[in-house]
Order: C-alpha cells, then sequence, then structure tokens
C-alpha cells in the first residue's frame, strides 16, 4: 500500500481516476503522490491497475531507461518481499508479467488509477491484499 519508509509521510488512499505522479519522498524510496498534493503519499492497495501516460521508465545506474520491451504503459500494484519486514514491498507487474520494484522507477511519471481490486471473498484474495508487515 505504501512502502514502510512512507510510513513517516502523510498519505491517503488512492481512488478510481486518481491522477498520480512517481516521487522521491527523500525517505529512501519512491511512491505516488496526487499532482496537487506532492508531499502527501498516494497508497495503493494491491491489485490496482494503473495506466502511465508513457512506458515506464526505470531508473539505472547510467541513468533513467525507456522500457520498451513492456509493450503497454497498464501495470498491477503488487507487494513483494512481505516476509521482509525491512525491505522494499512496492512493485509494478508489468505488461509481460516482470515485476518492478516501485522504487526503481523514475521521479515525474504520471499514472492514472483505472481499478481498484475486487473486495476479496477468499481467504487468498485476502492475503493478496494485505499489506506486508511493518517493524517500526
Amino acid at each position: 500500500m505504501c512502502d514502510y519508509s512512507l510510513h513517516n509521510v502523510a498519505s491517503r488512499l488512492a481512488k478510481v481516476g486518481d491522477k498520480l505522479t512517481t516521487r522521491n519522498f527523500g525517505a529512501g524510496t519512491r511512491g505516488f503522490s496526487a499532482p496537487e498534493d506532492p508531499n502527501t503519499a498516494v497508497c495503493v492497495l494491491p491489485g490496482t491497475e494503473l495506466a502511465f501516460m508513457q512506458a515506464v521508465t526505470l531508473a539505472t545506474a547510467e541513468g533513467p531507461s525507456r522500457d520498451t520491451s513492456a509493450g503497454s504503459r497498464v501495470a498491477i500494484f503488487r507487494q513483494v518481499n512481505k516476509d521482509q519486514p525491512l525491505a522494499h514491498h512496492d512493485a509494478l507487474e508489468l505488461a509481460d508479467g516482470r515485476i518492478v520494484l516501485l522504487t526503481m522507477l523514475c521521479d515525474g511519471q504520471e499514472a492514472t488509477v483505472l481499478q481498484l481490486p475486487a473486495q476479496p471473498i477468499t481467504e487468498k484474495e485476502k492475503e493478496a491484499q494485505t499489506r506486508a508487515a511493518y517493524a517500526g
């Protein structure tokens, strides 16, 4: 939802239709903010579908690189490393199945929340939408 290093940043939940921007919050990670309120992290539920204005750009040691192999600007928000409390959890599953940490995205990318995940019915669905634990 919001990575562990964003727990000291003001936040709110994402809504369908929200316009989001990737941003470095200066807390060791990147996250999403609304353009009109760049100091508030917008927390996204696992399973949320996002559409980026342009192909996702990843930060590399050499600088930004255009990720042309994704083939789509649509991604699904996921959480990974849930069993590791002090690891980055926020990630995007790209159209080609690759999962990239949100903190690896370049700043300033614009996305729109297309769809929130359905309310979980089974325990497996509930677990998939449960935030990673934070050991603070």
